[in-house]
């Protein structure tokens, strides 16, 4: 039996890597063209590694070549272009096209540009905080009042606040949702996990409030858990995407439609902005109810006095 580390082994067990059974199995197709493309670089047939020379030196332009031009550029046949896309894990040509087109859509932002380098520090601080204040002037100049005041209202008089985000940027925001909104004395608590968002959504009832938040506003999670807890009588408040799916789905929206950085290295601007416009509405919130809020501030700056000796201003929890 040859040697499975064999170059010629591998590029073959590549060829029949696309879906087919293995003990009864099924075993998925490749996703990433590209991270397959560089496991198998140096290991396809003479013929192949031609191709797949030709491919990885134009990664940029591939998706839009004919199979002759890729057979022309490498110095090979159809078929041998035929093969190395079966090498890969694809059907054929037209499958390498499709999945190759959206490989290269996601990975070329990450591929290649500025490496790690200290000496640019400023230059950084002054592109991330120049980022931040455009970002948010461009909110602030979204930003609808009425729907403002709207949300403020309904979560100054709500029982139960339940903070919905999925994925990074927008779970992050939903936790520190629920981290300003306790404070003033309204239960509230933020959940990421579809799957719980769902079930806990089925126990809501009048005076409760789901806030959902996504930049996006497409996530089905949220858009199926603010149906359910519509259902059973809960009202329901977006901070997302003027226009998205979510703006549509609940009572009152926040909607804001803000550019991303291109810049791969930087921290994204919107997580920051939207956590501003909650600050806003915590604070809105907050200005309806003085005195109770004054009261559950002060008992929780009590509380923490045994951990500082510094009874002047300084942030609630640090």
């Amino acid at each position: 039996m040859s040697s499975p580390t064999n170059p010629n082994n591998l590029a073959r067990d590549a060829r029949r890597s696309g879906v087919r059974q293995e003990g009864g199995e099924a075993v998925a197709k490749v996703i990433d063209i590209i991270a397959q493309l560089r496991r198998l670089d140096g290991a396809f047939p003479k013929r192949e590694q031609r191709v797949a020379d030709y491919v990885l030196a134009n990664l940029e332009t591939i998706a839009y070549q004919r199979q002759s031009e890729i057979a022309a550029g490498a110095g090979v046949s159809d078929a041998t272009v035929n093969r190395f896309c079966q090498t890969l894990g694809c059907d054929g040509f037209k499958d390498f096209k499709i999945r190759f087109a959206q490989s290269v859509a996601v990975s070329l932002q990450y591929l290649g540009g500025p490496g790690n380098d200290s000496s640019v520090s400023d230059q950084l601080v002054a592109q991330v905080f120049g980022a931040l204040v455009d970002t948010l002037n461009t909110a602030r100049g979204q930003l609808d009042s009425a729907a403002i005041q709207a949300a403020i209202d309904l979560l100054a008089g709500a029982r139960r606040i339940i903070f919905f985000g999925v994925g990074g940027g927008s779970a992050n925001v939903a936790r520190e949702g629920a981290n300003r909104f306790f404070r003033l004395g309204i239960p509230a608590e933020a959940h990421s996990d579809g799957y719980l968002q769902r079930m806990l959504a089925s126990t809501l009832e009048p005076g409760d409030v789901v806030f959902a938040v996504s930049a996006s506003g497409s996530p089905a999670e949220l858009l199926d858990s603010v149906a359910i807890a519509r259902q059973y009588g809960a009202q329901t408040l977006s901070l997302t995407k003027a226009g998205s799916d979510l703006a549509l789905a609940t009572d009152i929206t926040i909607g804001v439609d803000l550019p991303e950085d291109q810049d791969i290295f930087k921290p994204s601007a919107s997580r920051l902005a939207f956590t501003a416009i909650v600050d806003v509405l915590a604070a809105g919130a907050a200005r309806k109810r003085p005195e109770r809020v004054k009261e559950y501030l002060r008992r929780i700056r009590t509380s923490l006095m045994p951990l500082s000796k510094d009874v002047g201003p300084k942030p609630i929890g640090d």
